[in-house]
């Protein structure tokens, strides 16, 4: 059977999803891995954008590639990571990640398998015309049967945006910390003391110097 040009576009922007994913994981220099995971945000919004999803897919770059995973390439770089630390500890935990690893394989694949998603099971999408705003359906759907847990995912993360505020935020009594209002406000006096002492004059001891000399100092 020939492939269409969509189904061509599909498996071909899913094998690069894949293999970046793969590099994800497996590339040494965590800088490399940052620049897969932006590679595998655009692929799947290409694919987002061939199941008609536009606004998911635009969302999709302009805030995850365009703003946090900027945000964590310039992180990582400025971070001094210790690569043979980390490529130890990979080796020492490869056993138990491969366990997880198929763990989660086998559960995807009872559930997205065969048995519930085969062929004819699942009904293809209605090819919806050139005046369809995906942006409009997806606003009505999620504002109308999720508007609950839409207001729960709402409500979680702003306590998680409050709680990493408090955390970064706390003081400790042992942190010195500098006030720059303080510092423009001071005077020499109330740093700078002037004392006077009167000299003082003791004899130094005699001490032996090489040919048979001795000499004196004063102090």
């Amino acid at each position: 059977m020939a492939l269409t040009f969509q189904q061509f576009l599909f498996y071909a922007f899913a094998a690069v999803l894949v293999g970046a994913a793969l590099g994800v994981i497996t590339a040494r220099n965590p800088v490399h891995s940052v620049l897969y995971l932006v590679l595998a945000f655009f692929t799947s919004a290409a694919l987002w954008l061939l199941m008609e999803a536009e606004f998911l897919a635009l969302t999709l770059v302009l805030v995850y590639v365009g703003a946090v995973m900027v945000l964590f390439l310039f992180v990582v770089m400025m971070l001094d990571i210790d690569l043979a630390a980390l490529r130890a500890g990979f080796t020492r935990y490869l056993p138990l990640g491969l366990v997880v690893a198929a763990l989660i394989v086998w559960e995807m694949a009872s559930v997205l398998g065969p048995a519930r998603f085969g062929p004819g099971r699942v009904a293809a999408p209605a090819p919806h015309g050139a005046g369809y705003s995906n942006t409009k359906a997806l606003g009505e759907t999620l504002y109308t049967q999720h508007l609950y847990a839409f207001e729960v995912a709402a409500l979680i993360l702003l306590v998680a945006i409050v709680a990493a505020i408090a955390l970064t935020l706390r003081r400790r009594p042992d942190t010195r910390r500098q006030d720059p209002a303080r510092q423009v406000r001071v005077r020499r006096r109330d740093r700078v003391r002037l004392v006077r002492m009167a000299p003082e004059r003791r004899p130094a001891p005699a001490a032996s110097e090489p040919g048979g000399r001795t000499g004196t100092e004063e102090a």
